[in-house]
């Protein structure tokens, strides 16, 4: 099924790609998942709504992917920095406050309607959630590896709820957007010493 997508995919140029997830992003800040609709993406990009379906199946897996793309920097893989704090500092480092509003404005849009669609559901949890828990793991595994973190350490399996919790808790309960001055002071004064990591 997935060489199958991939195929279907690579008739669109990454450029052309890139074009359609920034179109899905603004009409999804504009009007919202529900309201948004394959035929007004269709009409934003000169698409058939044809060609969109046969590349995404749906509104559901284009909404996800579009998000997938628009995070900043792609995958952590390549982020070694030697150390926990190094390695946390980092990741908040690739979106600058700007760019932070926005995706918290965004997600805080998605967040009820991933919520009620199961379809939208199953495809943030396919593209977004399971890839950056699987990337935290990564982080959080060279960390025990390289000692800084002991293996039976309960807060290894709240990583990704203290990361995201933070980003977007500062919403809610400062009515202020997400800063990288914010997140970064969080993961000093609560995400390291979860881990035992000091200095």
């Amino acid at each position: 099924m997935t060489e199958v997508a991939a195929a279907r995919r690579s008739r669109i140029t990454p450029e052309r790609e890139a074009e359609l997830y920034e179109a899905v992003l603004d009409l999804l800040r504009e009007v919202g998942y529900d309201a948004l609709t394959m035929d007004a993406v269709a009409a934003r990009t000169r698409s058939s709504k044809a060609t969109l379906y046969r590349q995404w199946g749906g509104k559901a897996e284009l909404v996800a992917k579009a998000v997938r793309h628009n995070k900043p920097g792609g995958s952590l893989l390549g982020l070694d920095t030697g150390s926990l704090r190094g390695d946390l500092h980092a990741l908040t480092l690739r979106s600058d406050d700007c760019e932070m509003e926005q995706n918290s404005a965004l997600m805080r849009g998605l967040a009820m309607a991933i919520h009620g669609n199961p379809d939208l559901l199953k495809a943030f949890r396919e593209h977004l959630i399971e890839p950056e828990m699987a990337e935290f793991r990564r982080i959080l595994q060279r960390a025990i590896d390289r000692g800084e973190v002991r293996a039976d350490n309960p807060a290894t399996e709240f990583m990704v709820h203290m990361m995201v919790g933070a980003f977007a808790a500062r919403t809610l309960i400062d009515e202020q957007p997400p800063t990288q001055r914010f997140l970064l002071s969080y993961i000093d004064a609560v995400v390291l010493p979860a881990f035992g990591v000091t200095g």
